[in-house]
């Protein structure tokens, strides 16, 4: 299956088979476009999308060792995303789909993400999902293709827009992501040295709020700048810097194991479940990992975690491809005639 993804600022294409072997992929990130801007500009993104679409499509074919005449269907994210960006994927898949007449799937890209966790290891439903990226917070219980069920979602920012805004209000360089910045930057620091509030602490529920925390952190900052005599925070020093970087990480992933417990201690008593899914960008997150990792052996009953490797926790083509040899398997498929994108897509309607 020939998969295309355009959602955001890459534009990814990936050859799959059906046992999950990935036999060809290709990616054209926009960071170094969007980095001077502080965010993604959607114009700018379609027009590297519509630049760079038609060479990575044949790239990660000719990886393949393919042709369309090899192609046993097409699969193509048509949302949640930016529309504009959306349309440039969905139009390159629709007209493979129709000139060389294979099956076309439309694919929801939060289950193209929480799929991922299925192409290495082949895992089993039912299961937890976490998902944890720019745009998105979740925790999901899922039970079978395009049966899942919505436990908690975030009450405004979602993590990776919190460690977004961190790495710009610490002028750190967001070329690579504003998470991983912010993540190497908290390895030199001291989570104990700045105190920040952990979110939403007195409710027991299992939604999520980061709004609250990214003001905190900013709010640190300042008082830092001023009680130092600085005119910025800028002109902090990278220590003072690296310590606010270590106690927003550290605060934000407590907050993550907060909710998942009350998700954990719900799915054991409801339903049995204990395997645990961890995807999204902010997923590839090395003591994000370490630590949900120690919370599911430390349960009474150990729970099983799958997270998938770093560079398949992002955006790419291959997770459109892989939610589509999912989608075909229980007979779904679209007609690429007719096909639509959605900047907004309820993951209910799946």
């Amino acid at each position: 299956v020939l998969g295309i993804e355009s959602s955001c600022d890459d534009t990814g294409a990936a050859v799959v088979r059906s046992d999950g072997v990935i036999l060809g992929e290709a990616l054209a990130s926009q960071q170094e476009i969007h980095e001077a801007w502080g965010g993604v500009v959607p114009g700018l993104a379609r027009d590297a999308h519509v630049e760079k679409i038609d060479g990575v499509v044949e790239e990660a074919l000719a990886k393949a060792g393919m042709t369309m005449s090899d192609i046993d269907a097409v699969g193509v994210t048509v949302g949640p995303g930016l529309e504009i960006c959306l349309r440039v994927g969905c139009t390159k898949a629709r007209e493979l789909a129709i000139e060389h007449k294979k099956p076309f799937v439309g694919i929801h890209h939060l289950e193209a993400h929480i799929l991922m966790a299925r192409l290495p290891l082949s895992m089993d439903f039912p299961f937890l999902a976490l998902l944890v990226s720019g745009g998105h917070c979740q925790l999901m219980r899922c039970m079978g293709i395009g049966s899942y069920t919505i436990l908690g979602g975030t009450l405004d920012d979602s993590l990776g827009e919190a460690f977004d805004k961190t790495a710009r209000l610490l002028g750190l360089p967001t070329g690579g992501g504003g998470g991983p910045a912010v993540e190497k930057l908290a390895r030199d620091g001291d989570s104990t040295v700045v105190t920040l509030p952990i979110p939403l602490r007195q409710r027991k529920d299992m939604d999520f709020s980061y709004a609250g925390l990214k003001t905190a952190v900013r709010k640190v900052a300042e008082k830092m700048v001023a009680d130092k005599g600085l005119e910025s925070v800028d002109e902090l020093p990278y220590q003072d810097k690296a310590n606010i970087a270590a106690s927003f990480q550290n605060v934000a992933i407590k907050h993550l194991e907060q909710r998942l417990k009350y998700a954990m201690t719900q799915l054991e008593e409801d339903s049995g479940i204990r395997t645990l899914t961890v995807v999204g960008g902010v997923a590839a997150n090395t003591e994000l990992r370490t630590r949900l990792q120690e919370l599911c052996l430390s349960r009474k009953q150990p729970w099983t975690i799958i997270v998938p490797p770093p560079r398949l926790c992002t955006d790419q083509g291959a997770m459109s491809a892989w939610a589509a040899v999912e989608r075909i398997m229980v007979g779904s498929s679209d007609d690429p005639a007719e096909q639509e994108v959605f900047a907004r897509f309820p993951f209910s309607s799946q």
